[in-house]
């Protein structure tokens, strides 16, 4: 009997034991091919352009660091991007196989918060500028809306390290994957209450379950992660296993997309790299670990504090920091990102350069390869851009609650989109198409509206265009339309567009009435260009939707924001469509390049009817609807243009930017907010902001090409100014244009002109301010007309200001 039981314990052994070596084997096998394979799905990352750094730039070493780990730097040699060695007042630099750059290594030297020196360590010589590597925007979210930025060991502050491991394994580093004495622990306090109180996995046990296991909780799946982590207790370190769980763990959503790892966390949440976070927020991260929905510090900040403090407790009593750190960290105040995932991650600019990629790369996987796109996305003024929508959507929120009041409806949400271009190339460096893309991921950006009076500009391009052809009189900016009601047949439809509150001004220039958006004129002006001729430059200019009907003078048809931001590259850029582009080049995962981008430009206008228009829309800055941008401090040379339809918008540029923005409701009712008051402050803020950056800051006036003359006229007849008119300004016009006849009503002799690029080098001085219009200038009503009614754009005029007299009008100051 006794050798039976000796037998069928030898067989039970050996049949466990063989059972145990077959599933040790097999998830031995697996792990091998999990970590041989790579752990983390593989996606492609998209980068910033590149930041360039100059003598005299206000920076810190830590400042500079924190812009290179954004990029995948390190201050571990074997990182292929590139490493770093920080000193207190120097940053020592070195591109890596993978940079984006050929570039040399290089060190800058600070000074009282400046850049002092920078020098090649290639030949020892200094220079003035030093590209730093373009930064990380993110990781082309995977197939499950996983977004995670993986960090190196090494690169997780140590602080961060102390708090995890305080909240969920104390001992990790001195056990060997099972902890003996938390495990007890867990089973008195479950007996002691009754139910599953507390948990005793280990991080090893939880690396076992993200990768290679699900979480039903059965005794088979608690078997198998027991043999896991024995296996990867003995294949990996300790600091490698903290690796894969700091790169997995599930820490909240935010949007719509899943937050995986510290390093996405960090950034979504706190908008900084890992190595800049505080105590408080390093025991924030860590709270969110076991219930990353319920302690959410967007959505329910009280919770947030409460498990960081008890974090933070935990630290103290671990050692990890000391009395006043603790008190410090306790009473410090949540602080999130400012305008949360739209200044950090670009998601609505990402999911455009997604779209892109899908639609142009088919043969290519970027969800499952690692590729590299480059694009023209400028960090700084992404951020710059998010902050402004945020500070001006307050301001139209708070608008329409006044405007509403009193009509007890509940006022929905008004959306927003921002988009900034270079204003030579095209180039995509900001974006922001909803003010929230966790409540609606709709890009705004492309979706198509009304552009109301933005559209304008095209209109008298078309007009000033006839100043080059020869036959008939050539419409200019003193050409006088008349401002009143009237009828317009089109296709024996009637048509009977209306000024905002149906003022009307009488006989007006073309400077007058786009200055103040008059909208009849703008039908007229439309008429006598011809609606084919202003149609067809629209759609050259990128606007392909747009039909030759009255209504198009209104900006009746519809186009996007990003449509409008290209199409006013032909004013900013001589006369020459630059097609907005988001990405640059992409290269693959050994580094070649795939793709470079070749950008799509051409001569779509006469530069001299470019500078005519551009020289109007800044009359528009300077005392029409657009005046607004003054008010709010932007002073730097600009041109631009209100627009008001169903939305509010404004369009405008600089030498050195084109920022468009629109403000609306996402089912297309009336917003009843003028662009002057709705995207105008958006606008405003934006490109006070962007301008303060020293790409952008050296921005200069409009400068006339050759056969721009700048003359002297009396803006009430339109004719050269004399002696005794007692107004003038001075006036653009292309050469041969210009008025040839002394004004009738005052008589005399004595005007002048100056021709850009022949005897003079430049425009003249900013003109002076038109007297009113004459009324009843003898303008006939004109009997023609539209298809449907589209909604007039609305502006209102402001009153006209004062302004500097014209070198006529001094002269004839001195001998009153």
């Amino acid at each position: 009997m006794g050798r039976v039981l000796l037998a069928l314990g030898a067989m039970t052994l050996t049949l466990g034991m063989s059972v145990f070596l077959f599933f040790y084997f097999k998830y031995a096998r697996l792990i091998d091919e999990k970590l041989s394979a790579g752990p983390f799905t593989n996606t492609s990352m998209v980068f910033a352009a590149p930041r360039l750094v100059s003598l005299g730039d206000e920076a810190t070493p830590i400042e500079i660091v924190a812009a290179l780990r954004a990029s995948g730097y390190s201050e571990s040699r074997a990182t292929r991007m590139g490493t770093y060695t920080m000193r207190p007042d120097s940053l020592e630099i070195y591109p890596g196989p993978d940079s984006y750059f050929k570039q040399e290594a290089a060190v800058l030297k600070f000074q009282d918060g400046k850049v002092s020196q920078i020098i090649s360590l290639r030949d020892n010589t200094e220079r003035t500028q030093y590209t730093l590597e373009p930064e990380l925007i993110t990781n082309l979210f995977d197939r499950n809306r996983e977004k995670r930025r993986l960090v190196r060991f090494e690169d997780i502050p140590p602080l961060l390290v102390h708090a995890v491991i305080s909240a969920e394994d104390k001992r990790f580093f001195q056990h060997a994957g099972f902890d003996p004495l938390r495990i007890l622990k867990a089973a008195y306090v479950d007996v002691r209450e009754g139910y599953r109180a507390q948990g005793a996995s280990t991080l090893s046990m939880q690396v076992a379950r993200m990768f290679w296991l699900d979480q039903k909780k059965t005794l088979n799946r608690k078997a198998a992660e027991a043999l896991i982590t024995m296996e990867l207790e003995r294949k990996l370190t300790k600091e490698q296993i903290f690796e894969y769980y700091a790169n997995q763990v599930d820490l909240g959503r935010r949007g719509s997309f899943a937050i995986r790892g510290f390093g996405e966390a960090s950034l979504a949440y706190f908008g900084k790299d890992l190595s800049q976070l505080t105590v408080a927020e390093a025991a924030t991260l860590a709270g969110l670990i076991q219930r990353p929905s319920f302690t959410n510090p967007y959505r329910w900040p009280n919770r947030a504090v409460a498990r960081r403090n008890v974090i933070l407790s935990l630290m103290h009593d671990n050692g990890y920091i000391n009395d006043r750190e603790y008190a410090v960290a306790e009473a410090a105040p949540l602080v999130m990102a400012k305008g949360g995932m739209e200044s950090t991650d670009a998601p609505y600019f990402v999911d455009i350069v997604n779209d892109d990629l899908q639609d142009r790369f088919q043969d290519h996987d970027f969800q499952a390869h690692t590729y590299r796109v480059y694009s023209t996305l400028d960090m700084n003024l992404q951020r710059e851009a998010a902050e402004a929508v945020r500070l001006g959507m307050k301001e139209v929120d708070e608008r329409l609650k006044r405007r509403f009041k009193g009509y007890g409806t509940t006022v929905p949400d008004a959306q927003v989109a921002l988009a900034a271009l270079d204003a030579r190339t095209g180039e995509v460096k900001a974006l922001v198409g909803g003010r929230n893309y966790g409540v609606s991921q709709l890009n705004h950006v492309l979706a198509r509206r009304q552009p109301g009076s933005s559209f304008k500009p095209f209109v008298y391009a078309a007009a000033l265009n006839t100043a080059l052809g020869g036959a008939g009189a050539p419409i200019t900016a003193v050409t006088h339309v008349l401002d009143e009601p009237t009828t317009f047949w089109f296709d024996g439809k009637p048509y009977e567009p209306h000024n905002h509150y149906r003022d009307f001004y009488g006989s007006v220039t073309l400077r007058q009435a786009l200055a103040k958006s008059m909208n009849i004129p703008a039908v007229k002006v439309a008429e006598m260009a011809g609606y084919e001729n202003v149609a067809r430059l629209a759609r050259n200019a990128g606007l392909g939707s747009i039909q030759p009907t009255p209504a198009i003078a209104l900006g009746a048809y519809e186009v996007t924001p990003l449509d409008i931001a290209g199409a006013y590259t032909i004013f900013s850029n001589h006369g020459i469509y630059a097609k907005p582009y988001y990405v640059k080049s992409i290269r693959d995962e050994r580094g070649d390049v795939i793709f470079d981008a070749r950008p799509v430009s051409r001569q779509v206008l006469d530069p001299r009817v470019a500078y005519l228009v551009t020289d109007l829309m800044e009359e528009v800055l300077r005392t029409g609807t657009g005046a607004g941008v003054r008010g709010r401090g932007f002073v730097l040379p600009a041109a631009g243009k209100t627009g008001t339809s169903h939305d509010g918008w404004f369009a405008g540029f600089t030498s050195k930017l084109i920022c468009v923005v629109w403000v609306g409701f996402d089912d297309n009712r009336e917003l009843d907010l003028e662009g002057a008051y709705s995207a105008l402050p958006i606008w405003a803020e934006f490109m006070k902001r962007a301008h303060r950056y020293r790409e952008y800051a050296s921005v200069h006036g409009f400068v006339a090409p050759d056969g721009i003359v700048t003359v002297e006229v009396d803006p009430v007849t339109g004719e050269l100014a004399a002696p005794g008119c007692p107004n003038t300004r001075g006036e653009v016009f292309i050469a041969g244009s210009q008025p040839q006849e002394i004004c009738r009503l005052h008589g005399g002799h004595g005007a002048t002109t100056q021709v850009a690029g022949w005897e003079s080098p430049e425009p003249a001085p900013a003109p002076a301010e038109p007297s009113a219009p004459r009324a009843n200038a003898g303008f006939p009503r004109i009997a023609q007309a539209a298809p449907a009614q589209p909604p007039a754009a609305k502006e209102q005029p402001p009153a006209p200001q004062p302004r500097r007299k014209g070198f006529f009008g001094k002269i004839r100051d001195m001998f009153k």
